[in-house]
């Protein structure tokens, strides 16, 4: 028992520390349940750790002295807003938008309906729409706000009684500017909340715990999640919408004379995004001091498959 509560304790405080930085349908689409007409519009996610590490500038960033991070093992994300930019001077809002996730009310002020949003993992289509809809044009750039993010991390958790544990453990992080969440699964255990949470909101599972442990949570400071923009001089985003910049591979060329499915591919670098203030071992140990300080993407690149 008391194991029990000095890890909870620890986690939730080390966790408490981060500077955010800035489910369930793995194969859902954000477009209506209908029978599809003529050739769509598809976007599905691939999680890379080995893609290029990016700061909030777009610019590669290597981890500061006295920094450790890991590349963490992703589940699902969701996004609630995608918009397609011509060019770099596009102002946010001016591209062609394709997708605003649904939002209510229900814990008082405007807030992204957690229990509407589309989860998809590793190459689960996020969005769907017929390309009928779509306005024809030539697309540089992606911009994509993301909501909603679940992962694994490791852990090492040092008791003076019971020993040494290496751990994994399961982050349920809502980075979208405000959502409205009934209740939300972490790995296997629920947590109900019924109210609205402001991004750095999370919960903390440990998974195959020594000790029967339900989740922690807690909410770090919001508007620190990094966010890269390679855009920022010619087109900045609002600070806590958590709208990544990408720039197509080739850009996405749409006639609206399709016959075919278009497919895109969203590549969002994982590249040591989980990052912490290290004790010295490059080990993440809540327990001894080490505080989280960044848990966001860093960077995406969008492709037409």
């Amino acid at each position: 028992m008391i194991m029990r509560i000095t890890l909870l304790a620890l986690l939730a405080i080390a966790m408490l520390s981060a500077a955010c930085r800035k489910e369930d349908d793995d194969s859902g689409s954000g477009s209506e349940d209908t029978v599809p007409q003529g050739p769509m519009l598809v976007m599905k996610f691939r999680f890379d750790s080995t893609q290029v590490r990016l700061n909030n500038l777009g610019q590669p960033a290597a981890l500061p002295p006295g920094h450790a991070a890991q590349s963490p093992r992703f589940n699902k994300m969701s996004a609630h807003y995608i918009e397609f930019a011509p060019g770099m001077l596009t102002a946010l809002g001016a591209g062609t938008v394709v997708y605003h996730a649904p939002e209510t009310t229900a814990g008082g002020s405007t807030a992204i309906d957690f229990s509407q949003s589309v989860k998809a993992g590793q190459g689960g289509t996020f969005f769907s729409m017929p390309l009928a809809q779509m306005t024809p044009g030539t697309y540089e750039w992606l911009r994509l706000s993301l909501a909603y993010q679940n992962y694994d991390i490791k852990f090492r958790y040092v008791d003076a009684t019971w020993g040494t544990f290496n751990l994994w453990g399961t982050v349920a992080s809502f980075i979208g500017y405000n959502t409205y969440i009934a209740n939300y699964t972490v790995r296997d255990q629920s947590v109900a909340v019924n109210a609205n949470k402001l991004q750095g909101y999370w919960g903390f599972e440990v998974i195959n715990p020594p000790i029967a442990t339900a989740p922690v949570t807690g909410q770090a400071p919001a508007g620190a999640t990094t966010v890269p923009n390679p855009l920022f001089a010619t087109s900045p985003i609002p600070a806590g919408s958590c709208v990544v910049t990408g720039q197509f591979a080739s850009p996405l060329v749409i006639t609206g004379t399709e016959t075919a499915n278009v497919v895109i591919e969203v590549a969002l670098s994982t590249n040591n995004s989980f990052e912490w203030l290290d004790n010295g071992d490059g080990i993440y140990e809540p327990a001894a001091g080490d505080a989280v300080v960044d848990m966001g993407v860093r960077g995406m690149i969008p492709s037409v498959q």
